[in-house]
């Protein structure tokens, strides 16, 4: 039996879709300190938190809705879940003592002990199950209030360990973690998402293609054992040779290793900027057989800058303008630097802009 075409599907057929822009960036124009980080809840954690920007789902949640608001006020289609590093593995490096400061080191050992911590897995599924759920609600709303349906991307971020590179130069066989326990890690966070409301899962800013892999596995997973199917988004980082970082594979090798999935998008994401992105996205848009996304930084880091990146929103309108006048994207919006008004003025840029057509390559390829 053919499945019903998912509505985020039937909106790339006829217009480009915007996804919203960088949370991090955004939440730092608030002036937010360590004391709002931690708020109540937090206010003994024994090590440094202000950098943990998902935890304000929970200490600060007014702050996180009013950005995904003024998001979806500029013009979001998709909003993504405060969660680049919801997972308990990730969670780790905010509340775990690094062994490595008295001697050891980070070894499968020390991340089963994390993975069986019961508190980072409750940690790891609130912060995502919330999230989610602050999304969800501020979606519908907005949809109502503008009769345009928006929709919910669950975002799973990299990690913060490498499943394809050794840390140790004098013993290139090592792993900090096994694929397995990544796995776990990112089957919880998958649950959590679906839990909450996602419409969609977003695999984001990939630089290491076998963390990716173990994502991916797990949303199959969870999909198997749990009854759900939801469509994938598939989004990679790469450098300025066009490779992922750590994986060094070119675009084409990752679209190869991730098209089995067969997602509802894959595409660019932060990295470089839109000049030195669109090589690569060129690439990429000739050879995938789906919907195509693409959000780049704002340019490159300046400290200088009010953002900390070089590009205005009128910079990021036009690069992007570019991309649909010459056929190549589906969904766009923009990564690390790139504030509300920078997605306003990228909505403005797009609107009416006719959308890279992939449904017939699709159709032929698929048949």
């Amino acid at each position: 039996m053919l499945k019903s075409k998912h509505a985020l599907s039937k909106v790339l057929e006829d217009r480009i879709a915007i996804i919203d822009g960088a949370m991090g960036t955004t939440i730092r124009t608030y002036g937010m300190t360590e004391a709002d980080m931690r708020g109540e809840r937090f206010k003994d954690a024994p090590k440094d938190l202000l950098n943990n920007g998902d935890i304000f789902s929970l200490t600060q949640p007014a702050m996180i809705c009013d950005i995904h608001q003024r998001f979806l006020n500029a013009g979001a289609d998709i909003i993504e879940t405060n969660t680049f590093g919801a997972t308990g593995i990730s969670q780790s490096e905010f509340f775990v003592d690094d062994p490595r400061e008295h001697g050891g080191r980070k070894d499968p050992e020390f991340y089963q002990k994390i993975m069986d911590d019961p508190m980072l897995n409750d940690l790891a599924w609130e912060i995502n199950e919330t999230s989610a759920r602050q999304c969800r609600e501020l979606a519908d709303r907005t949809s109502n209030d503008t009769g345009r349906q928006r929709f919910v991307a669950g975002a799973i971020g990299p990690l913060t360990v490498s499943l394809s590179n050794s840390p140790d130069a004098d013993d290139p066989g090592f792993r900090v973690v096994t694929f397995d326990q990544v796995l776990t890690a990112y089957k919880h966070q998958v649950r959590a998402l679906i839990a909450g409301g996602s419409d969609v899962l977003l695999v984001e800013t990939i630089f290491d293609s076998l963390n990716a892999k173990a994502a991916l596995v797990a949303i199959r997973e969870v999909f198997d054992e749990d009854k759900q199917d939801l469509p994938v988004m598939i989004s990679a980082a790469v450098g300025r040779g066009g490779e992922t970082m750590i994986s060094a594979q070119t675009v084409e090798a990752f679209w190869n290793a991730v098209k089995h999935v067969k997602p509802l998008s894959v595409g660019l994401n932060c990295s470089i900027g839109p000049d030195l992105m669109y090589p690569f996205l060129t690439e990429l848009a000739a050879k995938a057989d789906t919907a195509i996304s693409c959000y780049p930084n704002a340019g490159l880091p300046n400290p200088l800058s009010p953002t900390g990146f070089d590009l205005e929103p009128d910079d990021m309108a036009r690069f992007l303008g570019d991309f649909a006048k010459n056929g190549l994207i589906n969904i766009a919006g923009g990564c690390c630097g790139n504030t509300p008004d920078h997605i306003a003025a990228i909505a403005k840029a797009l609107e009416g802009k006719h959308p890279r057509e992939y449904a017939l390559e699709l159709a032929g390829a698929r048949a």
